[in-house]
């Protein structure tokens, strides 16, 4: 099967990342990035369960935590650890595109569904400067990141513009141009920050994300030559003749 098919017969929840779970050492990793501090306020676009909201309150003091999710389960989860542990976060069970956001200084936005993420971006531009908006994997659309640590990546309002898509993906990998072995640490980074470590088919995720990352870059004109890595090729087949998933139709 394509790849895309394969990646269809996931579970909805799996692939937009509502059922994605950050390890807490991934929250610690994001918060040190931000440099967040007592006096952010700082909202979780899609909090889960609250872990992100009660290390931010316990272990970098922040003056308000809001979380929002849209899935009562959750928010029941996140109120629990908030209760427990006595502390005051905002929890509000809505979509994020309803809730008013303007007081912030620090946002956490892990989203996939295009639609959400360009309705946000008219809330994201109407906040004030310097705010701080920090996503997993890729940018806000059409701009130039502030600082990368991949891949967890800082937009600042306001943003700055990319004159393309090939200038953006180039900012984001912070080089030249893109071979198998820059995809293969980016994918590796990925796979790492958002699994927990018993995670067992860590290396079969790592792939998919490689042969992603390069044959976009391909297709973008911004990998390094024009030959396709042997490692590439090794990959694709495996995927074909072990996993029966197809990447090679990709290849324009």
């Amino acid at each position: 099967m394509k790849i895309e098919e394969y990646l269809k017969s996931l579970p909805e929840s799996i692939v937009s990342g509502e059922e994605v779970q950050l390890p807490e050492k991934s929250f610690r990793d994001i918060f040190n990035f931000l440099k967040l501090e007592k006096n952010d306020i700082f909202y979780h676009l899609g909090c889960g369960d609250g872990t992100g909201i009660a290390i931010a309150l316990k272990e970098y003091q922040v003056r308000k935590a809001v979380g929002i999710d849209n899935n009562p389960d959750k928010i029941k989860l996140a109120k629990n650890i908030l209760d427990k542990n006595k502390m005051q976060g905002k929890l509000i069970c809505d979509d994020i595109q309803n809730v008013n956001i303007s007081d912030a200084t620090a946002i956490l936005f892990w989203f996939t569904n295009e639609d959400i993420i360009n309705n946000m971006m008219n809330k994201f531009k109407d906040l004030k400067e310097g705010t701080r908006i920090i996503t997993i994997w890729g940018p806000l659309p059409d701009c130039l990141p502030e600082k990368v640590k991949f891949p967890y990546i800082i937009n600042l309002v306001p943003f700055k513009k990319a004159n393309s898509l090939q200038e953006q993906v180039l900012a984001v990998f912070g080089v030249k141009c893109i071979d198998f072995v820059t995809a293969w640490e980016f994918a590796e980074r990925y796979t790492k920050a958002i699994s927990i470590p018993e995670i067992e088919n860590d290396r079969f995720l790592t792939i998919i994300q490689t042969l992603v990352i390069w044959i976009n870059a391909k297709n973008l004109g911004v990998s390094c030559g024009e030959k396709i890595p042997e490692s590439i090729k090794t990959y694709i087949d495996i995927m074909k003749t072990h996993f029966n998933i197809d990447f090679e139709h990709l290849l324009k």
